[in-house]
């Protein structure tokens, strides 16, 4: 199938051609027909499908239909996600395909001066981009007007529901007009979900996929069992198989991220942090440095598990497991992206069993062990299944380099017997006796 036969206009179709997009992922094949009938749309696809196109080529088809430009005050379409960085994202992406027209894309998010927001917004915008709170504010303010709204879409909306946007959500509902046409995009199906569709959606169609928290084909798992004293070092030794490819670390809070990131740096790593605490010019300039290579390791919280898309990114690395299961299916989607090959390596201390219980509960897998045996508490069949001598081999093993070159048999190519990763400079022998004293100590 090609866009030609989704029904789009050949306007829009010649600009994709332009910038290199010749075929239409599967998530635009069953969203974009129905968007373009005017149906309300529920789309469930893991991350790194396609999803913006999917709403962005029928919400620019629908602009085309209008022969006048916006009143002042007015957006005809919203766009909400849920952080500053997919927001500015999906602006750009949509910049792109609106260029050479008069369609107007807005930005409207937080962590900058909202004045000069006021100001574009007062002139009337064809699509705004904006994040929940920073929209609200321009509400409050009387600086924009959503009862002329035609088209709405909510992005991301279960992390929306992670970050605590409910309330949020419930509020922008009651200043939008009942008849409009809305889609909603997500990975993940939490319960809440429900609520915020039967506010927002009207009889949508419901187009899925993939099944709700299952990571991207081409992304090649596997996990370490480690104290928590001994994640840097271990983090250092993956992190030097593959110098010259890029690798997103994820930890669990702002000052761990500053913390693991100055390491890196100290130990000869060009690399960058970004999470909550960081400006909203700090987190562009990080990212900008990322993405162009500038710097090859880039540590962040959660706020940077969506709306990164790098096709460069080689590695992810879940230094800390995250507390909400579903959030480990959007941070490994930050790799194997764009058709290609990557490579997601956990690492798991003993105070991290629930949480990755849970993650392999919501993703109905057994992700790979790599080295380490499984803390006290997994209580996972395989591994018990496994004989008592097989599990002592692997124990203290740290294998290969788990974050190198993906495809390589076991995930991130770790090998059999005591090997080391190349370039480590740390022999394995000197790693098993530092995992059977940890080991020791947390009584596994």
């Amino acid at each position: 199938m090609t866009f030609d036969d989704l029904g789009l206009p050949k306007t829009l179709v010649a600009k994709l051609t332009k910038t290199g997009i010749s075929d239409p992922t599967p998530i635009q094949e069953g969203a974009i027909p129905h968007a373009l009938e005017g149906k309300d749309v529920m789309g469930l696809a893991q991350t790194g499908t396609g999803k913006t196109l999917a709403f962005g080529l029928p919400l620019i088809a629908r602009l085309q239909s209008y022969g006048s430009k916006p009143e002042p005050r007015t957006a005809r379409s919203l766009i909400l996600a849920p952080t500053r960085e997919l927001a500015n994202q999906i602006k750009e992406s949509l910049a792109v395909l609106v260029e050479g027209t008069p369609f107007k894309v807005g930005l409207v998010v937080g962590g900058v001066s909202i004045n000069p927001q006021i100001t574009r917004v007062s002139r009337g915008t064809d699509i705004i981009v904006a994040t929940p709170g920073r929209l609200i504010d321009l509400m409050e303010r009387k600086a924009l007007d959503l009862s002329a709204t035609d088209f709405l879409v909510l992005d991301e909306a279960d992390q929306m529901l992670d970050l605590g946007f409910i309330h949020a959500l419930r509020k922008i509902a009651e200043w939008l007009p009942e008849t409009r046409q809305t889609m909603l995009f997500s990975a993940t199906m939490p319960k809440q979900m429900s609520e915020i569709a039967g506010s927002y959606l009207n009889d949508p169609v419901r187009v899925q996929v993939s099944p709700p928290g299952k990571a991207a084909d081409k992304v090649t798992q596997g996990i370490h069992f480690i104290a928590k004293g001994e994640k840097t070092s271990l983090l250092i030794e993956l992190l030097d198989a593959h110098r010259d490819e890029a690798a997103i670390v994820f930890a669990r809070t702002k000052h761990g991220s500053d913390r693991l990131m100055k390491a890196l740096v100290k130990a000869g790593y060009e690399a960058n942090a970004v999470h909550g605490n960081k400006s909203q010019g700090q987190r562009e300039r990080a990212i900008k440095a990322f993405r162009s290579g500038e710097t090859m390791v880039l540590v962040a919280t959660d706020v940077a598990a969506r709306g990164l898309d790098i096709p460069e990114v080689r590695h992810v690395y879940n230094y800390d497991l995250p507390n909400v299961p579903e959030n480990y299916v959007h941070r490994i989607g930050r790799t194997a992206r764009a058709g290609m090959d990557g490579a997601a390596v956990a690492f798991c201390a003993p105070d991290e069993v629930d949480e990755l219980k849970a993650i392999q509960k919501v993703m109905k897998i057994e992700i790979p062990v790599l080295s380490g045996t499984p803390w006290m508490g997994m209580d996972d069949p395989s591994h018990k299944s496994k004989p008592k001598q097989a599990r002592r081999r692997s124990g203290p093993r740290r294998g290969g380099p788990a974050g190198g070159k993906p495809g390589g048999g076991r995930p991130g190519g770790a090998k059999s017997g005591g090997s080391r990763p190349a370039g480590a400079g740390k022999p394995a022998g000197g790693g098993q006796r530092r995992r059977r004293r940890s080991n020791a100590k947390t009584g596994s």
